[in-house]
């Protein structure tokens, strides 16, 4: 079978598989080369759940609400799958006058950029959402945020780009990348070598040491982020839920149970995180998650945790991510160091690279989200 294809694609988590999926809609062909032996093996798979507006860098808010205006509503539809998205709104929750003027600057700058969302008082939290404690003195409500299900939305994308005829490679650790006459052909793995027109890198924090080959640093970091789920629990709301500093978030599923993730402040010194691209929990993070978690919502102080996950977050410069052309190296696309912020944009950010792949334009502006932003002002 011919290693050679329109697009190749480094990175088999929701962007890389989204992006497939949506090339192949438009004609491409695509091959997909994955690292690991599974599909959404990273981040993709490791998070929790969130497709938002608020709380977001204005530079990448158009993409979300984009996202959730003319995407989310019939993916699973789309995808012949049930992705789980419920857009019921999203409560970032403040304890402190702190935490509220954090909430009120999110919203202002968010409200300038014509998203609907608005600081709510502790009254009207607990109308919205009677589980939350008398510690939740204020909040930003987003009426059209919500959730979905990760893994699930991920492997929906994975299964539909393999019926329209996209190839992925699993176990195909990318070593290089190689240019032809000037521009971006070739990808170097560990056993053998691809040919594209165009090279989409979007393999979380192993993107940088990648790019690395052909001259281009994305400066970005990895943290660890964990993540756990409860035994079912009676329902009790389908609000997505956040706070202020970002200790926790989460949401309640379908079936009943929750889903939270956060940190603890230490993962960065923690001695026992584990080896580098290898996350691993520890016996800090998820206490600490659920002493947050008692001091929100203390029905729950209660409820049994079935298990714990950690996943690395590919976490850039300036806390956005870094999508777009390359000028230096023609055929390469970036899409990587996505903040934590990757899965609620993938539909956005992967039919906006099909399309400037495709059609050399985009719907979104990408221009302040482009590498080149970085480079230093002389």
């Amino acid at each position: 079978m011919s290693n050679k294809a329109d697009v190749v694609i480094v990175g088999g988590g929701v962007i890389g598989c989204a992006t497939a999926y949506y090339l192949s809609k438009k004609g491409k062909s695509v091959i997909v080369l994955e690292g690991s032996e599974n599909i959404g093996n990273g981040g993709s798979s490791r998070n929790g759940g969130g497709v938002r507006q608020s709380g977001r860098d204005p530079r990448e808010l158009p993409l979300a609400m984009y996202g959730i205006e003319k995407l989310w509503p019939h993916l699973s539809e789309e995808l012949g799958v049930d992705c789980e998205y419920h857009k019921e709104g999203n409560l970032r929750l403040g304890k402190t006058k702190k935490h509220l003027d954090i909430l009120q600057g999110l919203t202002d700058r968010a409200v300038a950029c014509g998203l609907d969302v608005r600081m709510v008082d502790a009254k009207e939290v607990k109308e919205i959402n009677p589980f939350l404690s008398d510690e939740v003195i204020g909040a930003s409500w987003c009426p059209t945020d919500g959730h979905a299900n990760p893994m699930v939305t991920t492997l929906a994308y994975y299964r539909k780009a393999r019926m329209q005829g996209v190839r992925f490679l699993t176990g195909e650790k990318v070593i290089s990348l190689k240019k032809v006459k000037g521009r971006v052909k070739k990808v170097i793995t560990e056993n053998n070598v691809y040919e594209g027109d165009y090279v989409l890198v979007a393999a979380g924090y192993e993107s940088r040491e990648i790019l690395a080959t052909v001259g281009v640093d994305v400066p970005m970091h990895q943290e660890l982020l964990e993540c756990l789920v409860t035994e079912a629990e009676p329902h009790m709301f389908n609000q997505m839920l956040g706070t202020a500093e970002a200790d926790f978030y989460g949401h309640q599923t379908e079936h009943g149970s929750f889903v939270f993730g956060g940190s603890s402040g230490l993962e960065l010194n923690n001695k026992d995180i584990g080896v580098k691209n290898s996350p691993s929990n520890t016996s800090i993070t998820a206490p600490c998650i659920c002493r947050g978690i008692m001091k929100y919502f203390p029905s729950l102080e209660d409820a049994k945790i079935v298990r714990t996950w950690a996943g690395y977050v590919d976490t850039s410069q300036d806390g956005v991510p870094v999508l777009g052309e390359v000028d230096e190296v023609p055929g390469l696309i970036i899409a990587c160091a996505f903040t934590g912020h990757g899965f609620g944009i993938a539909p956005a950010v992967g039919e906006q690279l099909a399309m400037l792949i495709t059609d050399g334009t985009t719907a979104i502006d990408l221009s302040p989200l482009r590498y080149d932003r970085f480079k230093a002002k002389i």
